[in-house]
């Protein structure tokens, strides 16, 4: 699908084989603070989420895809569509990208590819990110591609006994 190709990567819907790459990334306790998890994802449950990854986006109000590298088809991370409302025209957002991937560009590439496809073939008015006020480099990242600061949410994430405020961006086709 052209429409999610970048130049170094692209997006691709979640395959059987993506199982050990999906565990890996949902049992990181680094990335729990934002994903909201408390306890390890069984090799189980997640080949379970894979069966019903096949859902429209209409059905499940939510899209995962695997960023891959172009050159060898490797995954470096994932991107989330969430809160997916086709009435209201506007969807969350969210990425992660693995550690040893970080720092590449791989993130705002993606990022500009899934942005163009929310606006362009889903027709969307505004996309929304949260992001944990102490995550510098993502603030850097969202705000470069045009998303603005609207707001605050204070002591809103409870992690290992620590709160920490989330900051509300918005990014409306105009």
């Amino acid at each position: 699908m052209e429409t999610l190709k970048g130049k170094n990567i692209y997006l691709r819907a979640l395959e059987p084989e993506d199982l050990n790459f999906l565990f890996a990334i949902e049992n990181d306790e680094n990335i729990w603070e934002v994903s909201g998890t408390q306890t390890p994802f069984s090799k189980f449950i997640l080949k379970q989420y894979l069966e019903q990854a096949h859902l429209d986006i209409y059905q499940a109000k939510q899209l995962r895809l695997v960023i891959s590298k172009q050159d060898n088809d490797t995954p470096v991370g994932l991107i989330d569509l969430f809160d997916f409302d086709p009435q209201h025209k506007r969807v969350g957002i969210g990425i992660v990208i693995t550690k040893k991937n970080s720092g590449q560009g791989f993130a705002k590439e993606a990022l500009n590819i899934l942005i163009k496809y929310c606006f362009s073939t889903l027709q969307l008015h505004q996309i929304y990110a949260n992001i944990l006020e102490d995550n510098s480099k993502s603030i850097h990242l969202f705000t470069q591609l045009g998303f603005e600061r609207i707001g605050l949410k204070k002591d809103w994430i409870s992690h290992k006994n620590q709160f920490k405020n989330e900051i509300s961006f918005q990014l409306i086709n105009k």
